[in-house]
């Protein structure tokens, strides 16, 4: 049954002030998360409801998991990006119907002020959050999402450079 799982249809999203610093949320221990996992900082990511846009899906997930949507999409990644969850958490994260995501990510730039932030606004899936450089993100996360954060990084690296600019 496991091997015929597919990739659940997901958004990711690289919030950016203007110094180019991006948020990053960590994960609380449970579902989807290995108790002894040491990486567990991310960027806001979330599954793509049924008749609903990757931006729409964007800007419900921002707020569900920062409390906040004051936020712009400034540029979208053409493609999608893929990731597979390792073998002891298919069945279990995920709602158990996924062996990973394919994301479509957005970078976005934050219009608001750090205490529009409120972790607990939904079904809380962060205990802490920080503004942390892009660069740092590969070597924070998941070591199942690492290859997917670093293609991230070489794509939207050099846009940070022009949000510092403008």
């Amino acid at each position: 049954m496991r091997e015929n799982l597919g990739l659940r249809k997901a958004v990711g999203i690289i919030l950016a002030r203007d110094d180019g610093k991006i948020w990053t949320g960590k994960r609380k221990i449970g579902i989807g998360v290995r108790p002894n996992e040491k990486n567990l900082w991310q960027m806001p990511q979330g599954g793509i409801d049924i008749d609903e846009s990757p931006e729409n899906a964007a800007y419900r997930e921002l707020e569900e998991e920062t409390g906040t949507n004051s936020a712009e999409i400034i540029f979208t990644l053409d493609e999608w990006l893929e990731y597979n969850l390792p073998p002891e958490l298919i069945g279990k994260a995920l709602g158990g119907k996924f062996k990973g995501q394919k994301q479509k990510w957005f970078l976005m730039i934050f219009k608001g002020e750090d205490s529009d932030f409120n972790l607990n606004n939904h079904i809380a899936e962060f205990d802490d959050w920080a503004w942390r450089d892009i660069e740092e993100m590969p070597d924070l996360v998941v070591d199942f999402k690492k290859e997917l954060y670093l293609k991230l990084v070489e794509k939207f690296s050099p846009i940070k450079d022009k949000i510092k600019n403008n």
